[in-house]
């Protein structure tokens, strides 16, 4: 059936091809976008929907119709799609291009469930999801022609004749929307020897008010990448098309001037008339069947909305990163035991392929993970907006049902503490490479406390949340305990402590307290675990002079800096200097008092300048002279992206945070 589907849609294609050829010129390619995110299986049923669906949309476009939107099957294999010829092309010209787009999106994109394709002429565009009468910005296209006299183009009468265009177009194309005639032309002399002429359309389903953002929206495109210098260009968003060029490219062989087209008026009576009988026949067949069936649809997706509810208005910002659970189950090789390269208590990690051949790591918690909705929602939004060379990259999620799924990108050497604390592999990481390691991280924590346009304290600093690429260069990952605040903020207080006992600074560990310092105590520990290549043990229960940061002082006071240092570093291997500087750093990142600690952007400065003079650190916190450590809190496995051979646990108790969001 599906094979006979197809056939039939390539002889219609053709045969509506061959009608229209010898009528007019060929129709101007300019782009195909496929998305890799969404993919389908072929042969499948939607398959068969999208060839049913591509056939009325060529079979529409004979009815001398310029836009037609429709659907094809039901349920989750359901497929919208719609064209939109540009206003004032010929109707044959705008059958030939429509023929011709659906020829060529099912060849350029044969297993991807959504997908746009722009001609000079026409648009055409499908997808998975409900996309009628919502305004697409995304994926884009832009077309430019850098010819000309570059006086002229160059000119302030070039700038200020397209400025005056495209002030224009958008509220005429809005109200042009519902006439005869959807699209608006307007034209300004931009020398005595150079006219610009331009056009804007939306696709007619939209709203006046969305129209005309879109069209903005486009134009705005010609101030930031182009135009002096071009004499014509294009911006392509799904939902609106605008244009320019030196010549009146409007102007077609055949039509008349764009504001009178002839025959319009009664060709759009008839699409009315035909599209009201076509509703009332459809409701009343489709009544009964179409209640039943969403009472079952409902019910099914119930869950998944509720899921993609914790996202809020921010989900429409994520749609572009969202993956389909079939898409990532065929990267995984259905999440084979071959390919996985993690496990912890949040889940498991997979190495995956995506259907573009890109590598990445598939990160999927675990049903009972403590990591529940607001920390997958946690994790999603703050780390798509951290864009840093020793951040790790999010490449996209998905939330199906039960399933939370976490893509980034893959980080072939695994985390830090997969060679800091294996003694087969510490001797892999050479003095230069963990003083490469200590600076990336400090670079990276930089990013998020100063110089991204959020404010992050990551809460969970530590080795098996630093991934290493193949230059052992440092990636922090895990950001489902990060919390966003605002940046005049000093410090926040929450009733639910969470992170790894060890790493956590005393004014958190008791009473809740978080700040930029928090992640300064963290990262202080790590330094003398990369140093020492030992992990801090921290033995609560106990009275016992045991844990790193004791030791680390009293080496420190002692005179004696390099007894810390990993045996397995060969000695000539390594910097005396960068070596006491970076115990001196560690040392003071872990001092009692978060007022004492330095800031992160000041231990930059240490581990960039080679001369700076540094403070003399006081004991760290909870240093075991005559004292005894007291806490009490309920352990549970931290969560964490890469292999957790780590032995330290995490507190998660369940209240509420109390923060300043931005």
């Amino acid at each position: 059936m599906i094979t006979k589907s197809k056939n039939s849609l390539k002889l219609f294609l053709f045969c509506t091809l061959v009608l229209t050829v010898t009528e007019t010129s060929a129709s101007v390619f300019n782009n195909v976008s496929c998305s890799i995110n969404h993919t389908f299986t072929p042969n499948n049923t939607f398959n068969a929907n999208l060839n049913t669906l591509l056939s009325h949309l060529s079979s529409n476009v004979t009815n001398n119709f310029r836009f037609f939107n429709t659907t094809s099957g039901k349920g989750s294999d359901t497929v919208y799609g719609l064209y939109m010829c540009r206003g004032d092309v010929p109707f044959a010209l705008c059958r030939e291009c429509v023929g011709f787009a659906t020829l060529t999106i099912a060849s350029s994109c044969p297993t991807s469930k959504e997908a746009v394709i722009w001609y000079n002429e026409c648009l055409l565009r499908y997808s998975y999801r409900f996309f009628f009468s919502k305004m697409d910005e995304w994926p884009r296209h832009q077309v430019n022609i850098p010819l000309g006299d570059p006086v002229v183009l160059h000119s302030n009468g070039f700038y200020t004749a397209l400025g005056s265009i495209f002030d224009e177009l958008p509220n005429q194309a809005a109200l042009a929307l519902r006439g005869s005639n959807p699209y608006a032309v307007k034209q300004e002399n931009a020398s005595a020897s150079v006219t610009l002429y331009g056009l804007a359309q939306c696709t007619p389903d939209l709203a006046a008010g969305d129209c005309k953002r879109c069209i903005a929206d486009a134009a705005a495109e010609f101030a930031v990448s182009c135009c002096g210098g071009s004499i014509g260009a294009s911006v392509l968003f799904p939902s609106c098309i605008v244009r320019y060029e030196t010549y009146p490219f409007y102007q077609h062989s055949g039509t008349s001037a764009p504001t009178t087209i002839k025959g319009s008026g009664n060709i759009r009576t008839e699409v009315i008339a035909i599209a009201v009988v076509m509703v009332v026949v459809l409701v009343i067949i489709f009544f009964f069947g179409y209640y039943g069936f969403n009472r079952i649809k409902a019910r099914k997706k119930s869950k998944a909305s509720d899921d993609r509810e914790n996202f809020g208005v921010e989900i429409s910002v994520l749609e572009s990163l969202e993956f389909d659970f079939a898409t990532i189950e065929a990267a995984t090789n259905k999440f084979s035991e071959d390919r996985r390269i993690g496990k912890g208590g949040y889940g498991e990690v997979y190495k995956g392929i995506l259907p573009n051949g890109e590598e990445v790591a598939v990160k999927r918690l675990s049903t009972n993970s403590k990591q529940g909705a607001e920390e997958f929602k946690n994790e999603v939004l703050l780390i798509a907006k951290l864009q840093h060379k020793n951040l790790v990259r999010l490449i996209g999620f998905c939330q199906e049902d039960r399933e939370k799924i976490l893509i980034y990108e893959y980080v072939p050497n695994k985390s830090l503490d997969h060679f800091l604390f294996d003694r087969a592999r510490q001797r892999i990481l050479t003095w230069s490479e963990r003083y490469k390691i200590i600076k990336g991280i400090a670079r990276g924590i930089l990013y998020l406390h100063e110089d991204s346009r959020l404010k992050i304290i990551h809460r969970d600093i530590k080795p098996s949340n630093v991934l290493l690429d193949n230059d052992f260069n440092p990636k922090i990952s895990d950001f489902g305990m990060a919390r966003m605040v605002d940046t005049n903020q000093i410090q926040g207080c929450t009733n639910r402590v969470v992170g790894t006992y060890g790493y956590m600074p005393p004014e958190y560990a008791m009473h809740g307290h978080f700040s930029e310092k928090s992640d300064v105590f963290s990262f202080g520990v790590m330094i003398l675990e990369i140093i020492s290549g030992k992990k801090n043990s921290c033995s609560y229960e106990s009275s016992r002079v045991d844990d790193l940061l004791s030791y680390a002082w009293n080496t420190w006071r002692d005179v004696s800096p390099f007894q810390l240092l990993d045996p397995s570093v060969l000695v000539e291997s390594y910097s005396r200097n960068e070596v006491e500087k970076c115990m001196q750093i560690g040392l003071l990142c872990v001092q009692e008092n978060p007022d004492d600690r330095p800031i992160i952007g000041t231990i930059v400065s240490y581990l960039s300048n080679p001369s700076v003079e540094m403070p003399f650190p006081l004991e760290p916190a909870f240093f075991m002279q005559g004292r005894v450590r007291r806490h009490s809190a309920e352990h549970q496995s931290s969560s964490g992206y890469s292999i957790n051979h780590s032995f330290s646990t995490s507190v998660n108790n369940m209240s509420t945070t109390v923060f300043f969001p931005r």
